[in-house]
């Protein structure tokens, strides 16, 4: 990446020459940094020689590599006295004064480390102010600080919260404040201390920035954007299957529109593709299509799209009548409703390191409302790797512990139910609660131990394998089981967990979610919480896919050694792991290699695990153990061999290992380069290194499910379907069936069906579109129209101005007027209305049935108007600003006075009616 930037700028300029004037620069450990830095240009120099040696067969480079080397901390350093730019270094070690003039001694020392000792650090923090020390404590987020100042004030230490810290700060009070600092110091002679977050808990906090300000909740129902590029296949929910071509503005009596433009099949042989002109308030209206090979196109105004549609709606409703059954049976079944939260709830919530995302604090409420009411919870949480689902978890077994009620954690894997259990026990170590582990790492005799716990119900939490879901697994009072991956457990153990339902709230977290969304969307009865927030800071995984060079491992490896992190190396052979470790080693030297894989003694594997955890070893060598669940921040290059050999979802679940923590991460997806990919394999690969941006997982999945097809998701009998009309609009017909039935609808004869509200066709003359000015990447433009299309109240509509506002700015005059259009579209969506359109010199409002006493008020009120009853259409004059020489009204002021007209005619308003007649 490095190596283009000569490509991309005329001249490379360093940052000392950046700087401005009257600046100084300060190296703090200039040991480690000079260190650093000579490791840094040998190892970009590697990653020079190793990215361009395959570009051409005679290893030349096509740029100059010197160009872009980093120069040596020297090189730096007598740049910066050439411009008389002052140059600091503040050491840990101590100078010698008499030899060193340029050395000054600081009277500081660092501060003392509580790690979570909090009452300590209170009473140092008392005793510093009551001998009126100078005092400073920064947390890196607003929340901690606050809960900071609610203990030193419950303890009776002054302290006050400082949004800018005083240049002097006061004595005898503690200065609260927000700063990203990572350690501070405490001075006797200055007789001032500076402590962080890091040194009170031993902890990184979660960030300066509050995330609910930056990443407002209200997203988190942002419908996910079309992302179309031209030549894409989509589904039009009126016309069929079809494919898009472009988005054009078109100006029509002088409104400017924006429409897509969508090419279906020719209504006569050998003729170009019939075209529809989509506007984009009806941009709800078309899906891109999935659902395994490509169609042929529909025809305009052919009977076969109609025809799959009506079937695809039968066979739907044949799966609601099954389904609803188990609804009603589970929603008749008699469950615990837990007590609201009690304060030791409100302590562990509290004690939590990091800033909930909005996304979390939506799913853990929603939760806690479940499981206070008498019905069985049965909710999943959607969210991709890393984004806080494990916490979700945590409260809410708290909350049935503290009802007297045990909890079973059923995880995939036994690394992971290591992981899961020292997660459970360090958030519960402050709180009477058992918590244990069933796993192949416990002997028999220690499993049997737990076990008669769990019977006995001495043990609260327990977390394990499909090992809990036995038959000799008895449990005293189980009120939450908590299923982590669900689709990783087989079929015979979801159908002892379809029986547990009935009886025991059951949460599910999954991160891969095609299968189970796919599952949860037919079932229709299981509630559903979606973390889209990514959390603080987390930046994208900068994915690589390549073939295999050495040169290139060896760099990427000692890349991350320099920034003191460590690396995953899945290699998923386990005859030949230890020769590829032997490898790294000889590639590597200064890097600890240690190798793990299932088939491994438990205790041997262990002691990997947990030495790699405490950072004993750099490099991992492993098998597909570590693929779902494995938390470990420091981890942060991933390098996959023979990755061709990998599944999509599998792919990026992997990749999910990496990229938790605050540091960029790195991952390189190789396929050996003697053995062509096969065309699947390709695409899985270009998929994962074209999805990189965080909350990816939906759009890996959407593509996985294109390339394998949806047959194997549902059976035979309802493939066909998905695939004649796409999984998307199927998912809808589900949504409706299901909807149907809840609200006692019919049964599978398809009598009876439930109304549902028309979409609204707006064609006036409003000049309402997004300027390219205003939004000027086209598929964001797409993700606006959707969602204003989507917006079918005042709610919806206010959220996505606040929206546009908080992303792009001040709204133009169009895009107003595109609010206006929406506002409007939704008034009238419920009056039954499908189109309000412009006709000759009238406005048409279709279907319009009136009573005999509203034609009369309209024939009154605007004389002139026509009346069809055969297709309850009417026809009014259309406005104008003058009775005589006026011209016709438009834009907002069209809109307003057809809102009056309805308000007067259909809404019976006597009001609307005399200000019409007035007008």
């Amino acid at each position: 990446m490095e190596a283009l930037a000569p490509v991309l700028v005329d001249e490379l300029r360093l940052l000392v020459d950046e700087l401005p004037a009257q600046s100084s620069v300060v190296i703090c450990d200039p040991e480690k940094v000079r260190t650093r830095a000579h490791d840094l240009v040998r190892t970009s120099q590697e990653f020079l020689e190793a990215s361009w040696a395959t570009a051409a067969t005679g290893g030349v480079a096509p740029i100059d590599l010197g160009a872009a080397a980093y120069k040596t901390l020297l090189e730096v350093r007598a740049h910066a006295a050439s411009i008389d730019l002052p140059w600091w270094s503040l050491s840990p070690f101590t100078a010698d004064e008499d030899l060193d003039d340029d050395a000054v001694v600081l009277a500081a020392a660092p501060p003392p480390a509580y790690r979570g000792e909090v009452e300590r650090a209170v009473a140092d923090l008392a005793r510093w102010t009551s001998e009126d020390w100078r005092v400073v404590v920064t947390t890196e987020g607003h929340g901690p600080g606050q809960r900071l100042l609610e203990l030193l004030s419950d303890a009776g230490v002054p302290a006050r919260l400082d949004e800018h810290l005083p240049a002097t700060p006061s004595r005898g009070v503690v200065h609260l404040s927000t700063g990203c600092l990572q350690t501070g110091f405490r001075s006797d002679l200055l007789r001032t201390v500076l402590l962080t977050e890091s040194d009170l808990t031993g902890t990184r906090g979660a960030g300066a920035k509050d995330v609910s300000k930056r990443m407002p909740s209200r997203r988190r129902n942002a419908v996910d954007p079309v992302q179309l590029q031209t030549g894409d296949l989509v589904v039009h929910e009126h016309h069929g299957v079809s494919r898009y071509l472009e988005m054009v503005q078109r100006t029509v009596q002088g409104a400017t529109r924006e429409y897509l433009i969508l090419e279906f099949a020719p209504s006569k042989r050998g003729q170009p593709g019939d075209r529809v002109f989509v506007p984009t308030d009806q941009l709800d209206l078309v899906t891109r299509y999935v659902g395994g090979e490509a169609p042929s196109l529909d025809r305009l105004g052919g009977g076969d799209w109609t025809k799959r549609k009506g079937r695809a709606r039968k066979a739907v409703k044949e799966i609601a009548a099954g389904l609803i059954q188990l609804y009603s049976a589970r929603m008749a079944a008699p469950g615990h409703a837990f007590a609201p939260d009690t304060p030791w709830q409100r302590e562990l919530e509290d004690a939590f390191p990091w800033v909930e995302t909005p996304d979390q604090l939506e799913a853990i409420t929603e939760v806690k409302q479940d499981m206070e009411k008498p019905v069985p919870m049965d909710r999943v949480i959607m969210g991709d790797v890393g984004y806080g689902k494990t916490e979700i978890a945590v409260r809410a077994a708290f909350k049935a512990v503290q009802d007297g009620k045990q909890v079973a954690i059923l995880v995939p894997t036994t690394l992971l139910v290591q992981q899961h259990y020292n997660t459970f026990r360090d958030r519960f170590q402050q709180f009477p609660v058992t918590v244990r582990a069933v796993s192949r790492f416990n002997s028999d005799r220690e499993q049997k131990e737990v076990l008669d716990g769990v019977t006995s119900g001495a043990v609260d939490v327990v977390i394990g394998t499909h090992r809990l879901l036995s038959k000799d697994t008895r449990f005293h009072d189980l009120g939450l089981v908590v299923v982590d991956e669900e689709q990783r457990f087989g079929v015979e153990h979801k159908e002892f967990l379809k029986q547990m339902r009935t009886a025991v709230d059951v949460l599910t977290m999954s991160a891969t979610p095609i299968p189970r969304t796919l599952e949860m969307s037919l079932t229709g009865i299981r509630e559903m919480s979606t973390i889209l927030t990514p959390p603080e800071e987390r930046h994208p995984v900068l994915t690589f896919v390549g073939v295999y060079d050495e040169r290139q491992i060896a760099a990427a490896i000692r890349r991350e050694l320099l920034r003191e992190g460590q690396v995953f190396f899945l290699h998923n052979r386990v005859e030949s792991i230890d020769r590829v470790a032997a490898r790294l080693r000889m590639l590597v030297p200064e890097a600890r290699v240690a190798t793990g894989h299932g088939q491994m003694h438990e205790e041997t594997l262990e002691q990997v695990m947990v030495g790699f955890w405490e950072k004993d070893y750099d490099v991992l060598v492993c098998t597909t153990i570590v693929e779902s669940g494995l938390d470990i921040p420091n981890a942060n290059t991933l390098i996959v061999d023979k990755a061709d050999a990998f599944g999509l979802s599998q792919l990026h679940q992997i990749r999910g290992r990496v990229g938790r923590g605050r540091e960029r991460a790195y991952a390189y997806f190789t396929y050996p380069p003697d053995r062509p990919l096969t065309e699947l394999a390709h695409d899985r690969l270009a998929t994962i290194a074209q999805n990189t941006e965080i909350g990816a997982g939906m759009a890996v999945a959407m593509k996985d499910l294109e390339i394998r097809g949806a047959g194997n998701l549902l059976g035979g009998e309802q493939s066909g379907h998905i695939a004649s009309v796409g999984f998307d609009l199927y998912m809808r017909l589900v949504g409706e069936a299901v909807s149907d039935f809840k609200r006692g609808g019919a049964g599978v004869d398809g009598q009876g069906e439930a109304e549902q509200l028309p979409e609204t066709k707006v064609d006036l003359p409003v000049d309402a579109h997004l300027p390219h000015g205003y939004i000027p990447e086209e598929r964001l433009r797409l993700e606006a129209y959707r969602r204003l299309a989507a917006a079918y109240d005042d709610a919806a509509i206010a959220a996505a101005r606040d929206e546009l506002v908080d992303r792009y700015g001040p709204l133009p005059d169009p895009v107003e007027r595109l609010l206006a259009v929406a506002s409007f579209r939704a008034y009238a969506r419920p009056l039954g209305l499908t189109e309000v359109v412009v006709q000759g010199s009238a406005i048409r409002f279709a279907p319009l049935p009136l009573r005999e006493s509203q034609t009369m008020r309209l024939q009154r009120v605007y004389p002139r108007s026509i009346v069809k009853p055969q297709s309850s259409t009417v026809l009014v004059p259309r406005p104008t600003t003058a009775r005589f020489g006026g011209t016709p009204l438009r834009d907002v002021e069209l809109l307003d006075w057809c809102r009056q007209l309805l308000e007067a005619v259909v809404g019976d308003s006597i009001p609307a009616a005399a200000a019409a007649v007035v007008r």
